[in-house]
Protein backbone atom coordinates (compact mmCIF):
# COMPACT_ATOMS: atom_id res chain seq x y z
CA UNK A 1 0.00 0.00 0.00
CA UNK A 2 1.20 3.38 -0.65
CA UNK A 3 2.36 5.89 2.26
CA UNK A 4 -0.63 7.80 3.16
CA UNK A 5 0.43 11.53 3.18
CA UNK A 6 -1.24 14.95 2.36
CA UNK A 7 0.40 17.19 -0.17
CA UNK A 8 1.84 19.85 1.66
CA UNK A 9 3.01 23.06 -0.32
CA UNK A 10 6.41 22.81 1.34
CA UNK A 11 7.27 19.75 0.74
CA UNK A 12 6.51 19.63 -2.98
CA UNK A 13 8.64 20.38 -6.19
CA UNK A 14 6.70 20.75 -9.75
CA UNK A 15 8.83 19.09 -12.48
CA UNK A 16 7.74 20.50 -16.29
CA UNK A 17 8.80 17.97 -18.73
CA UNK A 18 9.56 19.24 -22.34
CA UNK A 19 6.11 21.03 -23.50
CA UNK A 20 7.62 22.16 -26.49
CA UNK A 21 6.61 24.02 -29.53
CA UNK A 22 7.73 21.88 -32.28
CA UNK A 23 6.59 18.63 -30.56
CA UNK A 24 2.95 19.93 -28.92
CA UNK A 25 1.06 19.58 -32.36
CA UNK A 26 1.39 15.73 -32.71
CA UNK A 27 0.23 15.52 -29.09
CA UNK A 28 -3.40 13.98 -28.20
CA UNK A 29 -5.36 16.58 -25.96
CA UNK A 30 -2.24 18.46 -26.11
CA UNK A 31 -4.66 22.17 -25.22
CA UNK A 32 -5.97 20.48 -22.17
CA UNK A 33 -2.48 18.92 -21.12
CA UNK A 34 -0.78 22.31 -21.57
CA UNK A 35 -4.26 23.98 -19.85
CA UNK A 36 -3.63 21.96 -16.47
CA UNK A 37 0.44 22.12 -16.99
CA UNK A 38 -0.30 25.78 -17.27
CA UNK A 39 -2.92 25.94 -13.73
CA UNK A 40 -0.19 23.79 -11.78
CA UNK A 41 2.53 26.70 -12.80
CA UNK A 42 0.61 28.83 -11.43
CA UNK A 43 -0.51 26.84 -8.58
CA UNK A 44 3.22 26.43 -8.03
CA UNK A 45 4.06 30.43 -7.97
CA UNK A 46 1.01 31.02 -5.54
CA UNK A 47 1.80 28.76 -3.05
CA UNK A 48 5.56 28.85 -3.73
CA UNK A 49 6.65 25.87 -4.65
CA UNK A 50 9.91 25.50 -6.53
CA UNK A 51 9.66 24.39 -10.05
CA UNK A 52 12.19 22.63 -12.69
CA UNK A 53 11.74 23.05 -16.28
CA UNK A 54 13.08 20.31 -18.63
CA UNK A 55 13.60 20.54 -22.44
CA UNK A 56 14.20 17.22 -25.00
CA UNK A 57 17.16 18.59 -26.95
CA UNK A 58 15.99 21.69 -27.53
CA UNK A 59 18.56 22.64 -30.84
CA UNK A 60 16.02 20.11 -32.91
CA UNK A 61 13.26 19.96 -31.24
CA UNK A 62 12.85 23.41 -29.97
CA UNK A 63 12.04 25.68 -27.15
CA UNK A 64 9.21 25.48 -24.58
CA UNK A 65 5.58 26.58 -26.05
CA UNK A 66 5.83 30.84 -25.28
CA UNK A 67 2.44 30.13 -22.75
CA UNK A 68 4.30 27.55 -21.12
CA UNK A 69 7.70 29.51 -20.39
CA UNK A 70 5.66 32.69 -19.96
CA UNK A 71 4.21 30.73 -16.90
CA UNK A 72 7.93 29.91 -15.50
CA UNK A 73 8.66 33.52 -15.10
CA UNK A 74 12.48 33.35 -14.77
CA UNK A 75 12.66 29.51 -14.20
CA UNK A 76 15.26 28.90 -17.20
CA UNK A 77 14.38 24.82 -18.71
CA UNK A 78 17.17 22.77 -18.47
CA UNK A 79 17.89 20.91 -22.06
CA UNK A 80 18.85 17.22 -21.83
CA UNK A 81 19.57 14.15 -24.20
CA UNK A 82 18.26 11.58 -21.43
CA UNK A 83 14.42 10.72 -21.27
CA UNK A 84 14.84 10.41 -17.62
CA UNK A 85 15.38 14.00 -16.08
CA UNK A 86 17.39 12.37 -13.03
CA UNK A 87 20.18 10.79 -15.89
CA UNK A 88 21.08 14.21 -16.74
CA UNK A 89 23.80 15.58 -14.43
CA UNK A 90 22.38 18.94 -14.23
CA UNK A 91 19.02 18.27 -13.96
CA UNK A 92 19.60 15.72 -10.90
CA UNK A 93 21.94 19.01 -9.34
CA UNK A 94 19.20 21.28 -9.70
CA UNK A 95 16.35 18.68 -8.03
CA UNK A 96 19.27 18.24 -5.31
CA UNK A 97 19.55 22.14 -4.45
CA UNK A 98 16.03 21.96 -3.74
CA UNK A 99 15.07 22.14 0.30
CA UNK A 100 15.42 19.14 2.11
CA UNK A 101 11.98 19.20 2.91
CA UNK A 102 11.05 18.49 -0.44
CA UNK A 103 10.09 14.59 -0.48
CA UNK A 104 7.82 14.67 -3.80
CA UNK A 105 7.55 15.82 -6.93
CA UNK A 106 4.80 16.79 -9.18
CA UNK A 107 5.87 15.89 -12.90
CA UNK A 108 3.58 17.45 -16.37
CA UNK A 109 4.40 17.37 -19.49
CA UNK A 110 4.89 15.04 -22.76
CA UNK A 111 5.77 12.18 -23.61
CA UNK A 112 3.86 9.71 -20.98
CA UNK A 113 5.08 6.53 -21.96
CA UNK A 114 8.62 7.94 -22.73
CA UNK A 115 10.02 11.03 -20.51
CA UNK A 116 7.49 11.16 -17.56
CA UNK A 117 7.67 7.49 -16.94
CA UNK A 118 11.40 7.11 -17.38
CA UNK A 119 11.57 10.52 -15.40
CA UNK A 120 8.89 8.93 -12.32
CA UNK A 121 11.16 5.87 -12.30
CA UNK A 122 14.10 7.98 -11.54
CA UNK A 123 12.38 10.26 -9.15
CA UNK A 124 11.29 7.09 -6.90
CA UNK A 125 14.91 4.89 -7.29
CA UNK A 126 15.91 8.41 -5.90
CA UNK A 127 13.65 8.08 -2.90
CA UNK A 128 11.23 10.87 -3.87
CA UNK A 129 7.14 10.35 -3.54
CA UNK A 130 6.08 11.18 -7.09
CA UNK A 131 2.52 12.56 -8.39
CA UNK A 132 1.21 12.60 -11.72
CA UNK A 133 -1.73 14.64 -13.50
CA UNK A 134 -3.36 12.28 -15.66
CA UNK A 135 -4.55 15.60 -17.29
CA UNK A 136 -1.06 17.00 -16.85
CA UNK A 137 0.21 14.52 -19.16
CA UNK A 138 -0.01 13.13 -22.50
CA UNK A 139 1.67 11.28 -25.41
CA UNK A 140 1.26 11.52 -29.71
CA UNK A 141 -1.23 8.36 -29.19
CA UNK A 142 -3.92 7.28 -26.62
CA UNK A 143 -2.85 3.69 -26.50
CA UNK A 144 0.44 5.49 -25.61
CA UNK A 145 -0.03 7.47 -22.95
CA UNK A 146 -2.27 4.83 -21.23
CA UNK A 147 0.31 2.72 -21.44
CA UNK A 148 2.11 5.03 -19.49
CA UNK A 149 -0.26 5.96 -16.98
CA UNK A 150 -0.57 2.47 -16.12
CA UNK A 151 3.06 1.38 -15.81
CA UNK A 152 3.70 4.60 -13.67
CA UNK A 153 0.74 3.67 -11.42
CA UNK A 154 2.42 0.27 -10.85
CA UNK A 155 5.32 1.40 -10.19
CA UNK A 156 3.88 3.05 -7.02
CA UNK A 157 3.45 6.86 -8.30
CA UNK A 158 0.06 7.96 -7.44
CA UNK A 159 -1.90 9.04 -10.76
CA UNK A 160 -4.77 11.76 -9.71
CA UNK A 161 -5.96 14.84 -11.50
CA UNK A 162 -4.54 18.56 -11.90
CA UNK A 163 -7.66 20.19 -9.33
CA UNK A 164 -7.07 17.16 -6.89
CA UNK A 165 -3.54 17.91 -6.39
CA UNK A 166 -4.03 21.55 -6.37
CA UNK A 167 -7.10 21.35 -4.12
CA UNK A 168 -5.37 18.91 -2.34
CA UNK A 169 -1.87 21.62 -1.94
CA UNK A 170 -4.48 24.13 -0.60
CA UNK A 171 -5.89 21.77 2.35
CA UNK A 172 -8.58 24.18 2.91
CA UNK A 173 -11.10 27.33 1.43
CA UNK A 174 -11.10 30.71 2.50
CA UNK A 175 -7.11 31.23 2.28
CA UNK A 176 -5.23 33.83 0.38
CA UNK A 177 -3.88 31.23 -1.79
CA UNK A 178 -7.24 29.69 -2.75
CA UNK A 179 -8.80 33.10 -3.57
CA UNK A 180 -6.30 33.90 -5.52
CA UNK A 181 -6.48 30.43 -7.17
CA UNK A 182 -10.10 30.50 -7.16
CA UNK A 183 -10.84 32.33 -10.75
CA UNK A 184 -8.72 29.81 -12.23
CA UNK A 185 -10.28 26.57 -10.95
CA UNK A 186 -14.16 27.67 -12.07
Amino acid sequence: MKELAHLRPESCALMVVDIQARLMPVINGREEMTRNASLLMKAAEVMKIPIVATTQYAARIGELLPAVQAELGDVVPLDKMEFDCFANPAIKARIKELPREINTLIICGVETHICIYQTVMGALKAGYRVWVPADGVSSRTVGNYETGLARINELGATVGNTEMIIYELLHRAGTPEFKELLPFLK
